[in-house]
């Protein structure tokens, strides 16, 4: 059997495979609320013989949408309408499904991608105020994003935690918290946008203060059953930002408090980031988390081969392999994995036929 279709456990969830479809963000909500798009998209992934789906970022509260299409879980109709879209996926899907929960914070109010991604102003009927840990705007000619007080932090966490209580209650196996990508988590991690001079900001400790008080309280809020992890920035890719060496250390003190996994990434903080991109550019990041504790890393950024895939696994590099935009490409990637690497997956019965003779027990039936 190849390392990348043998089982991984996330603390309390155990996975049939070590492939995770990616939180991606789709921009095709309505107030919040998951459409017939969540439906056929999902259901479309939950086919594919991946180990897991992560459904994209779904905002805790209104103002923490990047867009006024993202997907939200904050009240009983974005319960119920993510309600409606699972029961269909979970009639046809065993996948395990989980959640990434997150707040956009300054990078919040912009149009959707296809129509030019930028800020919305906040009188705009599909534009708001957004908010930060310090009123620096994400791109310089925009106005600055509110400033959040000490209350209004507390009022976030327990954001957090509301939402992940409605994720027990959908039947939701895994919560993914967001603290990457610019988004409100990393805004505090990061001294690029934390300004702050109470006990939000400067030190380290205190920076990576909220995200902790995230995770415990989400922690807290949910049964043991469910696994619980952090998708990070490894690095703002910028001077004198956020860094692996802080990543490490918020690892450590993560794993200290029971942390299921961390999901390895990086970037998306500042526009003066100068990435180096190229095949598994991110993976070096998860190596050095996963050489420091025993806590499972998730490796993701231009992943897109098998062997690559094989081979991080292989040589410890990770415990899993995140796919997004390679398996919106290709949503059958996890067979065509299985068949480079003489393993199988057990498709639906409803696919059976497309075996293809060169691959002759790829497929599994159960």
């Amino acid at each position: 059997m190849s390392q990348l279709l043998s089982p991984v456990t996330f603390g309390p969830l155990t996975l049939p495979n070590r492939i995770v479809i990616a939180p991606m963000c789709q921009y095709s909500a309505e107030n919040g609320q998951a459409t017939d798009w969540h439906t056929i998209h999902l259901g479309n992934l939950s086919q594919s013989g991946a180990g897991l789906l992560i459904l994209e970022a779904t905002a805790v509260e209104p103002r923490g949408r990047i867009s006024h299409a993202d997907l939200g879980l904050w009240d009983d109709a974005t319960e119920a309408a993510l309600n409606k879209v699972l029961q269909t996926v979970r009639r046809w899907s065993t996948m395990p499904i989980g959640i990434q929960l997150g707040h956009a914070g300054r990078k919040a109010s912009v149009s959707r991608p296809w129509e030019g991604g930028k800020q919305i102003p906040a009188d705009d009927d599909n534009g708001w105020t957004p908010v930060a840990p310090s009123p620096r705007p994400f791109h310089a000619g925009n106005p600055a994003p509110h400033e959040l007080t000490e209350a209004e932090i507390a009022g976030i966490v327990e954001a957090f935690a509301e939402s992940a209580r409605r994720a027990e209650r959908l039947g939701i196996q895994l919560i993914e918290l967001h603290a990457a990508h610019g988004y409100l988590l990393h805004q505090f991690l990061s001294p690029l946008s934390n300004q702050r001079t109470d006990g939000y900001g400067g030190p380290l400790p205190n920076r990576m203060r909220l995200l902790i008080e995230v995770y415990d309280a989400v922690r807290a809020a949910v049964s043991p059953s469910i696994a619980v992890g952090v998708r990070i920035s490894a690095s703002d890719w910028v001077a004198g930002g956020w860094d692996i060496t802080q990543t490490e250390t918020v690892a450590m003190i993560l794993e200290s408090r029971g942390c299921n996994f961390l999901h390895v990434s990086s970037g998306g903080l500042d526009e003066r980031q100068k990435i180096e991109i190229g095949p598994g550019y991110q993976v070096p990041f998860a190596a050095a988390i996963k050489a420091k504790g025993r806590m499972p890393v998730i490796a993701v950024g231009l992943i897109t081969e098998p062997d690559q895939a094989e081979s991080i696994l292989r040589h410890n590099h990770a415990d899993a392999i995140a796919l997004a935009r390679g398996i919106l490409y290709d949503p059958r990637w996890p067979w065509h994995a299985a068949a480079a690497l003489g393993d199988s997956v057990v498709p639906a019965p409803q696919y059976l036929r497309c075996e293809p003779r060169e691959a002759r027990g790829v497929f599994e039936t159960r």
